[in-house]
């Protein structure tokens, strides 16, 4: 969604998230909390709208704020956006990651999770921890050698 919307503004692709990889985990973070917190509203979506709005605008502020205490980065700027708070979130965003949860919880979660267990039920178990090990591992050291790229460490 993120790398839309970069194309379609700024006309160009660009790499977003700190990570040296391609994982952007301020999404992953949101999706995991979709999936545990929001499930339960799947049917109601006028509550799911607001409060995944409300939520993930304080998620959104809270990870732009730890962000630029901790390393000094600053991944998204919406100072120049109607009705921001700081810079840090913007009412579009709010009402946008309202719509955003309604589509995740209600079509992509359920689509995406039929189609990966489909799959992983064909794959060997002691496999399965082996794999989800090795993405581990991988997230866990992107995520040292990012943060210290950028508190300068070494």
């Amino acid at each position: 969604m993120e790398t839309i919307y970069c194309v379609i503004t700024l006309g160009e692709f660009q790499k977003r998230g700190f990570l040296y990889g391609p994982i952007c985990p301020i999404y992953g973070y949101g999706a995991l909390i979709l999936i545990l917190f929001f499930s339960n509203y799947k049917k109601n979506s006028l509550k799911l709208f607001f409060y995944a709005g409300i939520i993930f605008s304080v998620f959104e502020y809270l990870v732009s704020f730890l962000l630029d205490a901790t390393l000094k980065l600053k991944c998204w700027d919406y100072t120049n956006e109607f009705f921001n708070l700081n810079g840090r979130i913007t009412l579009a965003f709010s009402i946008a990651w309202g719509f955003i949860a309604i589509l995740f919880i209600n079509h992509i979660h359920p689509f995406i999770r039929k189609k990966v267990d489909h799959f992983v039920k064909k794959i060997p178990l002691r496999l399965r921890y082996t794999i989800f090990n090795i993405f581990l591992i991988i997230f866990i050291t992107d995520t040292i050698l990012s943060c210290i790229k950028y508190i300068k460490i070494i």
